[in-house]
């Protein structure tokens, strides 16, 4: 590809540019018809010598000419040697492409970031019905203690506050006020074993005695779609005693429910969270035909932690919320 002359003009030869015009030449206005068709003098310098023809402008800027060739001299002081101009020219042109892509790219990055994902065409995601958790974190440890599960704490001592591993609330839900909790979200057994038929508790009351319950804390919400969440943690006095607990089954006596079965939906729901491959998770659901509201239930075993969830929802507890809840309270146990 030839690059074209940026200056304006093309360089006249030096004898053509110093010749003084004919003194007897007439301006091209004031001229005749015959002084226009009488010949040139013989010492004009015909035209095609003062201008050369743009192809030969071109030619002379696509193969520059050798040091001392002639008319090397007459290319006009402070112009860039042909090679470095065709380099300017490469340089501009590869500087230009780049700032169009980096603009491109950048208004780009700003469209994937700055919408929610479900305005991004080919991004959007269906709303499964999960809810939004604030970011999890595991509490601070005090200084020396292990993280349950650890190599040194094989057993899963929790040396962290049992409030502090509750699950928090997800965004836009209210506090249960049926909940009756004191200093430190701690609850009572009692207001615990409201959850269970009255036959049940006072047997459970007494387990709780003999298999050494040191504390339960307790988080409960209710989101707008009317499903409340109760979370239950039992604390023990060592992991050998959580295996004794005796409420979680599927015999357990759940407060106006008929029956209570097995919930072998983990997976089953295509929307819901991928299932975990936890041999300590339990999940269960009221049988159906259910009455005003169903409740489905899941308990986790993590050493001296038993945690205990309950949900229930006017018709039906959706599953990929009452999943979501129990995943993310394992992860804190965990």
């Amino acid at each position: 590809m030839t690059e074209q002359n940026t200056t304006g003009a093309a360089p006249e030869p030096v004898d053509t540019v110093k010749a003084p015009a004919p003194q007897d030449a007439v301006p091209a206005q004031a001229q005749s018809p015959e002084t226009l068709a009488a010949p040139a003098p013989q010492d004009a310098v015909p035209a095609q010598a003062q201008a050369p023809a743009a192809t030969d402008t071109l030619a002379a800027f696509a193969a520059p000419q050798a040091p001392g060739a002639p008319g090397a001299a007459d290319a006009p002081q402070g112009t860039p040697a042909p090679k470095d101009r065709r380099k300017l020219f490469a340089f501009l042109r590869w500087t230009a492409a780049v700032t169009v892509f980096a603009v491109a790219g950048a208004g780009v990055a700003y469209g994937l970031m700055r919408p929610e994902r479900t305005d991004v065409p080919g991004l959007s995601t269906k709303d499964d019905g999960r809810w939004v958790f604030p970011a999890l974190a595991k509490p601070v440890l005090p200084p020396g203690a292990a993280q349950p599960f650890a190599e040194d704490n094989e057993d899963g001592i929790h040396y962290a506050a049992a409030a502090e591993l509750l699950l928090p609330a997800p965004k836009g839900s209210t506090q249960d006020p049926a909940l009756k909790l004191e200093k430190d979200s701690v609850v009572s057994p009692d207001t615990f074993l409201e959850e269970y038929e009255s036959t049940a508790r006072a047997k459970m009351k007494q387990a709780f005695v003999d298999d050494g319950l040191r504390q339960i804390v307790a988080r409960g919400w209710v989101t707008p779609d009317g499903t409340r969440t109760r979370i239950y943690l039992l604390r023990f006095h060592a992991s050998g005693f959580t295996d004794l607990f005796e409420g979680c089954g599927a015999n357990m006596n759940v407060n106006g429910v008929n029956r209570i079965e097995g919930d072998d939906t983990w997976g089953k729901a295509k929307t819901s969270q991928p299932a975990p491959d936890l041999g300590d998770v339990s999940l269960f659901a009221e049988a159906k035909p259910v009455g005003d509201e169903q409740v489905k239930a899941g308990c986790i075993q993590a050493g001296d932690l038993q945690a205990v969830i309950f949900q229930t929802r006017k018709g039906e507890v959706a599953t990929v919320p009452f999943h979501q809840t129990v995943i993310l309270q394992n992860q804190l146990l965990h």
